[in-house]
């Protein structure tokens, strides 16, 4: 046997012994969920059967999450290479399993944004059926959408879910359609806002920092300002969605926190890019290390802030079927016991730990080219759009901003390539007939001019050069704008066709789960 096919048996071997590992964790962490609720709760027949079912159930939710949903937290850092792989899940990890445990809140809403009306559910069992089915249709979907590599939300996924098990329990008139159309909303809401702020920081950056002759004296000036208008749009953003489960602000306080700590940063920041600029070279990779920390730590908080937020989508349910167990009641809240709140925190940073790094490297490195602004745009642009969004009463997602985002940075560049070339055609176009060193010295002086200098070099061909007569195949021929693509359109309509099947897909799982319920529990 050839050398060449021993090699590669080895790799498949180790890739399989790989696979196996992350298997056998998983199934690990869910069967010590199993015999916690079957050995430490009082609940007999049907109904302890259904709350060891739905916390294993919850685990399985749990750690889907943390394969899909965080990798829009810290993808674009390690895309960036801000932070390595590993120290990316490592941080994501202890600061997802900190926000659940610290700022999770002891309540959770048993309907997740409304969708089904609490009193149309007949019963305590149907009540139970209905969440455990919805709570195992989401947690599918997430699987198939990590195994797909689509980045998808799971807050979505829970709600689809849930109308898709009321429907099939309570009948079409248990569901609050004006809920369902705000969140179909958001499918076109969140990914263009995330888009659009995103694309605005980056071309700011640019025109304030990289476009300059002096790119040093501007990054001392401008990077300070970035880094406290991000220190006060991440301490909003925090106090309003990472900590409002157990810290009741409004807005304007919000806000008036985050100027404070805005303009404490900004202040801290200027030493400390002074001190780093005292000996940097005037080119755009140096500028982008000044990126590095600040990335960091959206990193963190970004993390911080979803794992407070999201892990009512692992444990909503759960609580509601331990409440209900436990009361024989149902109600519009449910009191989050500490084992389920750690069953969500544990199982979000287990999932992220085993299964993330397949998401991460999709946001961060397989739609578009990221570098650290680039990073930083998409950062920004997370915690600005929440904040603004829930000023303005609109329906969004995190993971359809942070990825809208993403695109947003792909498009932009894009644009300002084409551009470019479209100078740089122009250029040669008030060129023709002479010399070749004339021109390429012309056009390597455009292209290291300022962006000022740039404007004043095209003025001055305008005003002095006609261009020659050309007819429409030299023109065009001469006019080979460079058009090279640089976002994945493929990805783009994979993750924007998974965005809209999200919520059908998971309702229909959720319905034939419960009737599947329904049918062993009567049979």
């Amino acid at each position: 046997m050839k050398l060449t096919s021993l090699a590669k048996i080895d790799k498949a071997a180790r890739k399989g012994r790989a696979d196996s590992l992350r298997l056998g964790v998983g199934l690990v962490f869910v069967v010590l969920i199993m015999l916690y609720t079957g050995l430490t709760h009082g609940a007999t027949g049907p109904h302890a059967i259904m709350l060891v079912a739905a916390g294993m159930i919850g685990g399985y939710m749990a750690m889907n999450i943390g394969a899909n949903d965080v990798a829009n937290n810290v993808g674009p850092a390690v895309g960036s290479r801000a932070i390595t792989m590993a120290g990316a899940l490592l941080i994501a990890a202890v600061f997802e399993a900190a926000g659940a445990l610290i700022a999770g809140g002891d309540v959770v809403a048993t309907i997740q944004k409304g969708i089904i009306r609490a009193d149309a559910i007949a019963g305590t069992d149907r009540f139970i059926w209905l969440m455990t089915a919805a709570l195992l249709a989401a947690s599918v979907w997430l699987n198939i959408a990590t195994a797909l590599g689509a980045p998808v939300s799971t807050t979505h996924s829970i709600v689809g879910a849930v109308l898709g098990a009321g429907l099939a329990a309570g009948g079409v008139q248990a569901a609050n359609w004006g809920q369902l159309g705000e969140i179909a909303a958001s499918w076109v809401v969140s990914p263009l806002l995330g888009g659009l702020v995103a694309a605005g920081f980056l071309y700011w950056i640019k025109h304030t920092i990289t476009w300059r002759g002096d790119m040093v004296d501007a990054a001392r000036r401008m990077v300070p300002l970035l880094i406290g208008l991000m220190a006060g749009a991440f301490t909003s953003y925090l106090v309003l969605k990472g900590l409002n489960r157990v810290w009741k602000t409004g807005f304007v306080q919000a806000l008036l926190i985050g100027a404070v700590l805005g303009v404490l940063a900004w202040r801290l920041a200027r030493s400390w890019v002074a001190h780093r600029t005292a000996t940097m070279l005037n080119t755009k990779a140096a500028i982008n290390e000044l990126f590095t920390l600040p990335l960091v730590c959206a990193a963190a908080l970004l993390s911080f802030a979803h794992g407070a937020n999201d892990v009512a989508n692992a444990v909503g349910p759960l609580a509601a079927v331990a409440e209900a167990v436990r009361s024989g009641q149902v109600g519009a809240k449910a009191a989050i016991p500490a084992w389920v709140m750690v069953v969500g925190a544990v199982g979000i940073s287990l999932g992220l730990l085993l299964y993330g790094p397949r998401l991460i490297r999709k946001v961060g490195s397989e739609i578009t080219e990221l570098d650290q602004m680039r990073a930083f745009c998409i950062a920004m642009s997370a915690a600005v759009t929440v904040i603004v969004a829930s000023q303005l009463g609109l329906p969004v997602s995190s993971t359809h901003i942070a990825v809208g985002g993403v695109f947003g940075v792909g498009f932009l560049r894009e644009y300002l390539k084409r551009r470019h070339a479209d100078a740089l055609d122009f250029i040669r176009l008030h060129h023709l007939g002479e010399d070749r060193e004339v021109v390429e010295a012309f056009l390597a002086e455009f292209s290291a001019a300022s962006l000022e200098r740039k404007r004043e070099m095209l003025a001055q061909l305008k005003a002095h050069r006609a261009p020659a007569e050309l007819s429409a195949q030299e023109r065009k021929r001469l006019r080979k704008v460079y058009r090279q693509q640089l976002v994945k359109r493929s990805e783009l309509l994979k993750i924007a066709a998974a965005w809209v099947v999200t919520v059908p897909a998971t309702a229909l799982l959720a319905a034939l789960g419960y009737y599947a319920i329904f049918g062993m529990v009567n049979a």
